[in-house]
């Protein structure tokens, strides 16, 4: 998947800066897709110069002008087309702290345990900022009146994967953590 179709899938919500879309991609995709300021504005620019995305500059009178993007009618043709394509491989998790799990054996057992307590924190964080999300979009309905009623249910799907992924993160870190602290236990009884 390219940087642009993740734009252009938050360009669907409606007109945006790049400062609003990052601030997007860190609440709503950032489970599935990680991107940096200063390449989100980069993607923009190639995406304006492809005719995918127009832009017009917003004259603000304390701060820099801003330029707020919307999808063309080009743009909207290559979501379409880009939801038509099939799947590629599945995804494959790369995670720094799986691999010192891996390791901890041989490694620093309580720097590992304290990475994923840190990990389990994060995860706590980012669902409390889900729910608010979640309960933003329905707006005091139930989720069979928003299914039945929203315009887009895309971003609430998504939002669901992503409070699901981070239940699983802290149903594993506390795994973890139990465990861990059942073979510290161990290992200071046999020493």
């Amino acid at each position: 998947m390219a940087l642009r179709n993740a734009v252009m899938a938050a360009l669907l919500q409606g007109e945006a800066s790049g400062y609003d879309l990052a601030k997007a991609f860190d609440a709503t995709v950032a489970d599935f897709w990680m991107s940096t300021p200063q390449q989100l504005y980069r993607e923009l620019d190639r995406m304006e110069a492809e005719g995918l995305v127009t832009a017009r500059v917003v004259e603000q009178k304390r701060r820099p002008n801003k330029r707020l993007f919307s999808l063309t009618e080009a743009g909207r043709a290559a979501v379409h087309a880009y939801t038509a394509e099939p799947l590629g491989k599945p995804a494959v998790i790369r995670d720094e702290l799986l691999v010192k799990v891996q390791c901890l054996d041989a490694g620093d057992m309580e720097a590992v345990r304290t990475a994923i307590a840190e990990r389990t924190e994060w995860a706590t964080a980012k669902l409390a900022r889900y729910e608010r999300l979640r309960q933003r979009l329905l707006d005091g309905r139930s989720e069979e009146a928003y299914f039945a009623e929203a315009e887009r249910i895309g971003p609430y799907l998504t939002l669901l994967r992503g409070m699901a992924f981070e239940r699983e993160n802290l149903q594993w870190g506390d795994m973890a953590l139990r465990r861990l602290e059942q073979r510290t236990a161990a290992l200071r009884a046999d020493g």
